[in-house]
């Protein structure tokens, strides 16, 4: 994990030509998206496609993330970030409570924060050096770390796998569908931006997505 400042980013949706500024507190982020070497040690599963400990685990729905969030909190005994619902419909629902000192999900404010790392142009460098994204990856997924880190040392940021973010993306128009965040290894070089929104339904498992973990700072 490392730690990272508290900042101010500005989010933008292209689809709504808007954008809010959003205060991000400090916070703890993953050097590396969650591999599936480390998700098999938790959860006992390897639900990936393509098989590698050192490959970050895709095919994981929002709801395994977060799910996953809680398990690891719990081998370290911290206290769970997530309290999980299930309705008499069957019908799941998640909520977070900020005094958790366990792991989570980044929110989409502190992804693209972490993402920048203190730049404002559309990567924190040379896409080519950064990324593994369609240009470079030989259509495939690699193994994280493969690529520089930004300048707070968070590798894979961009490319790769995209990221699964706490979020919900736009209720009004897209219901419970949460944000994804950082293009993936089969994406165009114009997906792999610290900008770049796109979104998928929380039960949806897709073979170019992923997540990796933060923690909360004592205030």
């Amino acid at each position: 994990m490392v730690a990272v400042p508290p900042g101010r980013v500005t989010l933008s949706d292209r689809r709504t030509q808007h954008s809010w500024p959003v205060e991000v507190a400090p916070y703890e982020m993953a050097v590396f998206p969650v591999t599936q070497d480390r998700y098999a040690r938790v959860t006992g599963r390897w639900p990936s496609t393509a098989r590698g400990g050192r490959l970050p685990v895709e095919g994981v729905s929002w709801w395994d993330a977060v799910r996953f969030c809680n398990a690891l909190s719990e081998r370290a005994g911290l206290t769970p970030a997530y309290r999980l619902h299930t309705d008499a419909e069957g019908t799941e629902s998640a909520d977070w409570d900020v005094t958790a000192d366990g792991y989570r999900l980044p929110t989409e404010a502190e992804w693209e924060h972490a993402c920048r790392a203190g730049t404002t142009g559309p990567r924190y460098g040379e896409l080519d050096e950064i990324a593994w994204y369609r240009g470079n990856s030989g259509e495939r997924m690699h193994e994280v770390g493969g690529r520089l880190p930004n300048a707070w040392g968070l590798y894979d940021m961009l490319g790769n796998v995209w990221d699964w973010c706490w979020d919900v993306y736009d209720a009004e128009v897209y219901g419970t569908y949460r944000v994804l965040r950082g293009g993936g290894w089969f994406d165009e070089h114009w997906s792999c931006r610290a900008s770049m929104r796109r979104r998928s339904h929380p039960t949806y498992r897709i073979d170019d997505v992923g997540f990796r973990v933060a923690r909360s700072r004592p205030a």
